[in-house]
């Protein structure tokens, strides 16, 4: 039986659980980073952040530079596809004190790949190898890499890359094998990520179609892979992270439910304010209120109020018992003593 409670590591960095949460747009903020910590992750990530972004001091771009004290260990994930830019933003990402810095080689999305980023540049390796190599030589943390089998379907190009990344200085891969364009369709081919983990002498995390522990457990014992990495099967459920560490599948109360999902609330607006954090959560209700927790009245109910005061209000009343947990968790969690680059002001409120 796989120990998913055994550390393994990236370079320096010690990575205490062989669960990695994955670094996911529009999803992956502070609050969800923390709690996946606390619910077993070994290593969380951040959203993608655009390196251009960063060159161009872009506030909302910057305010995913934010490093909590409770959150390490963490990587901080760049997308672009210029070497110079990218070596200028990972020697940011290592300022605000991350541990790691991750690029996004895998992103199929069209916004991305169009301006050479994310998974195009699988069809351009060289410039793939010298942005790993410009990053890994402007800063001292480990440079790791998320990327696809390819952009074709049937694409092996993973296989040809992965080792040619790590001569550049990758320290570790983590494999999502379906091609771009498969986007999320089908199933992800863990033969692939054997093979790669066959040609490589670092640490490789297996992702995709990780669901559950006994899955986590397959995963791990056909690729050897150091780690598995979850993402979807996490949203508005942290308590599938605690399944697959431990292989706790007790379900969660609708106090429990209603408590997390009012400290995510209040964290969250807390790191992105009160008007951008508005909409953001929306979805958020949807996962964390469904797979039979409330009904679904409910979650359209919640849809309709206008401030997040009203949000936790009307949570704290449908599950009164809430409260009380609710309690025990903000004395538990740190408050966020966080590390920030000497920026301004407004940048951290989300304004």
């Amino acid at each position: 039986m796989i120990d998913l409670r055994e550390s393994w590591r990236i370079g320096p960095v010690e990575v205490p659980t062989r669960l990695v949460l994955a670094p996911m747009a529009g999803v992956s903020v502070q609050a969800f980073r923390r709690q996946g910590r606390r619910y077993g992750a070994g290593l969380v990530c951040s959203e993608m952040v655009s390196c251009a972004g960063i060159e161009h001091r872009n506030e909302k771009t910057l305010g995913y530079l934010r490093v909590a004290s409770d959150e390490h260990p963490l990587a901080i994930q760049l997308f672009g596809s210029n070497p110079r830019p990218m070596a200028e933003a990972a020697r940011m990402v290592e300022a605000v004190g991350a541990d790691i810095v991750d690029i996004n080689f895998g992103c199929p999305v069209k916004k991305v790949t169009k301006t050479g980023a994310g998974a195009h540049l699988l069809e351009d390796p060289d410039r793939a190898c010298r942005i790993v190599s410009a990053i890994a030589d402007a800063v001292e943390i480990p440079v790791t890499v998320k990327l696809r089998r390819g952009v074709a379907n049937g694409s092996r190009a993973a296989l040809e890359l992965g080792p040619r990344l790590v001569e550049a200085g990758a320290a570790s891969l983590t494999l999502h094998p379906r091609s771009a364009q498969q986007m999320y369709t089908g199933t992800a081919d863990h033969a692939l990520t054997a093979e790669l983990v066959s040609l490589v002498d670092v640490p490789v995390v297996a992702s995709g179609d990780v669901t559950s522990r006994a899955r986590a457990q397959a995963v791990l014992a056909t690729t050897e892979a150091a780690a598995v990495m979850v993402g979807r099967g996490a949203q508005g459920n942290p308590w599938a992270l605690r399944e697959i560490v431990d292989g706790d599948d007790t379900e969660p109360s609708r106090e429990e439910v209603a408590a997390e999902l009012v400290l995510f609330v209040r964290e969250t607006v807390r790191e992105l304010g009160e008007r951008r954090a508005s909409g953001f959560l929306k979805k958020f209700y949807a996962w964390y209120l469904g797979r039979g927790r409330f009904p679904k009245e409910f979650k359209q109910e919640l849809l309709q109020l206008d401030s997040t005061e009203e949000i936790e209000r009307r949570l704290l009343a449908a599950a009164p018992g809430a409260y009380e947990i609710l309690e025990r968790l903000e004395a538990e969690v740190p408050s966020g003593a966080e590390l920030t680059l000497e920026l301004p002001v407004s940048i951290y409120g989300g304004g």
